[in-house]
């Protein structure tokens, strides 16, 4: 895919910033197309980092996408944030509530531009990770919150055709997101995405998929690049003219 396509709706985001005040301070910055950013939070923040590196690296064997292979650590409140467009917000076990200044950062974050992977790496429901996450979400969003993310949405076909949203387990059907406008800026999962992506100091796979093993591992492969692909693109693949070539590549 060319690069220009990649990098438009970021120009597109910084002409518009440039008309505020504070752009300098909090402009998206556009040194590579994907450089993964890892929230740091006041809980288990880190448990997902050789899974997110392996994200980028699949990205940049598997498209014409330029990125930098490593996870960075981003604190929520850090002006930094605006650097990348692209955010994971992992963890396991209770998530402490966020600081009102990371919580005004993070509006302003989703609201210009920005874009969360959310991951519950402990693939809770109703407690721990998931319980904090949908608390933090109403405070951030509280006029978007989080459903279930139609299967019918651009996000399945952005690179790969899929039916299916695997990650470590597999115990919800779907994908949650938050919306602002017709723009999905939250994708949450509760299947531990990367967990399937994570390696040990071995260089192994860490966790075991279940059930589905290995062939579950290649799917929440392809779901994490069109999860990407999305990020970068939003919905440039929303149209029939690319059906052939996503055909192709599935078969």
């Amino acid at each position: 895919m060319p690069r220009r396509r990649l990098s438009f709706h970021r120009r597109a985001l910084l002409a518009g910033l440039s008309t505020l005040p504070w752009a300098k301070a909090w402009a998206f910055g556009e040194a590579s197309d994907f450089v993964p950013a890892m929230a740091q939070h006041g809980g288990k923040w880190d448990a997902r980092a050789s899974g997110l590196r392996r994200v980028a690296y699949e990205l940049q064997r598997r498209t014409s996408v330029e990125v930098v292979l490593e996870a960075r650590p981003m604190p929520l409140n850090s002006p930094k944030l605006f650097e990348h467009p692209f955010l994971y917000l992992g963890g396991q076990g209770e998530l402490p509530a966020f600081k009102p200044a990371e919580i005004e950062v993070l509006r302003r974050y989703l609201t210009f531009g920005g874009f969360i992977l959310a991951d519950a790496n402990d693939a809770s429901d109703g407690t721990d990770f998931d319980a904090g996450f949908r608390r933090e979400m109403a405070r951030i969003l509280p006029q978007s919150p989080l459903t279930p993310l139609p299967q019918s949405h651009v996000l399945f076909k952005s690179f790969y055709l899929l039916d299916t949203v695997p990650g470590r387990v597999l115990k919800k059907p779907q994908l949650d997101a938050c919306w602002l406008g017709k723009r999905a800026c939250v994708i949450y999962s509760q299947n531990d995405l990367l967990g399937a992506l994570n390696r040990d100091e071995g260089g192994t796979w860490e966790f075991e998929c279940v059930p589905g093993g290995e062939r579950q591992r290649d799917y929440a492969m392809r779901l994490a690049v069109n999860i990407a692909m999305y990020a970068l693109c939003l919905d440039y693949k929303d149209d029939a003219v690319h059906l052939p070539l996503i055909l192709k590549r599935r078969r």
